[in-house]
């Protein structure tokens, strides 16, 4: 190879420090640097002022040890790892028309949030809950824009001007979606496309899209097909060929007449129709799942056996609870929304009372009313519980707005009637300070550690005080050849307050629930 003379710009590069050429050594790769807006100058909180927003998604958990000794061989999480969504997949939009009718692949995401209300704090801990839940989706989220704002602008959401603005950031930094922190409004996303020019998304599109991920029962999946066509209903337009009518008879052959008749029905009509058909098939569908469901449910009632349901926000631990309390062996993964399908387990108290746990789908801010009503049949465990154990991230920033959002929910379901149980979950790693302050505010609390066991003992506690005990005190004389009656005694639905052997039989002092109390009538001593 000849060597080639030296220019002025090679010049510059040696007396560049090594700092500055690693600088642009970074900028040429863009390796993970969002784009930052330069701040403005003209005064802090006034109307229309834009915020960057970095940093890990505060709803993903920090710990490294994400499985325990009591989690199993998580045989589920491998086979979902089997299949990971591949980087670099562009989602850029060539056409325009095309965006409700491709299917869902986020990749390079750029965030953007309204902040109305409340303080900078919490709207910041609201788009760091959406990167949460667009890494959980399967994408990479590349920058995070917040927009001091009073209200939404009714035609591109956050104004042309800061919209131009977020145009530019999508350029800078090669995002191929934009996820926005709320629900739009179908104009609104359209207008925001046209500008942005690359897909646009909102926050109920993504949350549908990671419960299409996950769910894997048959009922889980048809009320989340449910919920998507719902939410895809009043989002169809017809572009081109679509608003194209169709008539029957003899148009478009040699003869006339009847085919003339009447405009026909455009493509547009067409996909709706298709979609009632489909959304009312589904409901048929859930609604015949249901009874299976209430039977099982109605077995536990008539067999008087406590119902205990551990619900709370996304990711604060429910299902590493449930297989710290019993062994399950469920799907724990740190990501929202990881487990859809209600898991029922037996088990008891130190004194031999059964009762059952049931772990329900975890809840969001803002979760959308379609996921509400399709999953209203799954939901039904929490209302119909003798006790709820709600649990709660202490490490979130904000506990306390889950724990609102939570009990909006339960609103919703007719469950704040439920006796609750506040647990304190990931002790381990939160603030002193945090969990102190909850325990104030929380009379009835339990801390915890799933991961660690710390708070175990005081939760089973707990959980035995709480749940409906036998209320029938019976003293009874047992023969000794109705040794089933004492191995009933023995159950689950009694307790032995005390038991002496006799001549004439078996002395015993129970606490029995009514129907059993009934049956065991004839042998009740009068002594």
């Amino acid at each position: 190879m000849t060597s080639q003379p030296n220019t002025g710009s090679d010049s510059a590069a040696q007396d560049m420090s090594p700092a500055e050429i690693q600088a642009v050594i970074d900028r040429i790769l863009s390796k993970d640097a969002p784009a930052v807006k330069p701040e403005r100058r003209d005064g802090a909180g006034a109307a229309g002022e834009s915020k960057a927003v970095l940093g890990r998604a505060q709803a993903i958990s920090r710990l490294d040890e994400e499985h325990g000794s009591y989690d199993g061989d998580q045989q589920d999480l491998a086979e979902r790892h089997a299949l990971r969504r591949t980087a670099g997949l562009s989602t850029e939009l060539e056409d325009v028309t095309e965006v409700e009718y491709r299917q869902l692949r986020l990749e390079r995401v750029v965030l953007a949030g309204l902040w109305t209300e409340g303080t900078l704090a919490d709207a910041e801990n609201s788009l760091r809950e959406l990167a949460a839940l667009a890494e959980t989706a399967g994408s990479e989220v590349l920058d995070g824009l917040v927009q001091r704002r009073a209200k939404p602008d009714p035609g591109t959401f956050l104004g042309s001007g800061k919209a131009q603005e977020l145009k530019d950031i999508v350029m800078s930094t090669g995002a191929d979606t934009v996820v926005v922190d709320a629900e739009l409004a179908p104009s609104q996303r359209r207008a925001l496309e046209d500008i942005v020019k690359v897909k646009v998304i909102d926050r109920t599109a993504l949350i549908l899209d990671i419960f299409a991920q996950h769910a894997k029962s048959r009922e889980g999946k048809a009320q989340v097909e449910l919920a998507q066509l719902e939410y895809l209903l009043p989002r169809l337009r017809g572009w081109g060929e679509s608003m194209s009518r169709q008539a029957g008879g003899q148009v478009g052959g040699a003869g006339a007449g009847m085919g003339s008749r009447g405009p026909g029905e455009t493509k547009i009509e067409l996909d709706r129709r298709r979609i009632r058909t489909r959304m009312a098939k589904l409901r048929r569908e859930i609604a015949a799942m249901k009874p299976a469901r209430e039977t099982k449910r109605a077995n536990r009632r008539r067999n008087a056996v406590p119902s205990v349901a551990i619900a709370g926000y996304t990711n604060a631990g429910k299902s590493s609870l449930l297989n710290r309390l019993t062994d399950a062996g469920v799907l724990v993964e740190n990501a929202l929304f990881a487990t859809l399908d209600p898991t029922v387990r037996k088990a008891e108290t130190q004194d031999g009372l059964g009762y059952t746990l049931a772990d329900t789908v975890g809840f969001v801010r803002s979760l959308p009313t379609q996921l509400v009503e399709a999953f209203r049949s799954t939901l039904e465990e929490v209302a119909d519980a003798d006790l709820i154990l709600h649990v709660v991230d202490v490490s979130h920033p904000d506990p306390e707005g889950q724990i609102a959002a939570v009990r909006s929910v339960f609103s919703e379901v007719d469950a704040r009637k439920v006796p609750e149980i506040i647990v304190l979950n990931k002790a381990d790693a939160a603030d002193p300070y945090v969990v102190e302050r909850l325990k104030q505010r929380e009379p009835r609390h339990v801390v915890v550690s799933a991961r660690t066991g710390e708070g175990i003992p005081e939760l089973l506690k707990a959980i035995s005080e709480g749940i409906p005990r036998p209320s029938v005190k019976l003293e009874l004389m047992i023969p000794y050849q109705r040794g089933d009656l004492l191995s009933k005694l023995h159950e689950t639905d009694a307790e032995i307050l005390s038991l002496d052997h006799e001549e004439g039989g078996t002395r015993a002092v129970v606490m029995v629930r009514e129907g059993l109390a009934a049956e065991l009538d004839s042998f009740v001593s009068n002594d």
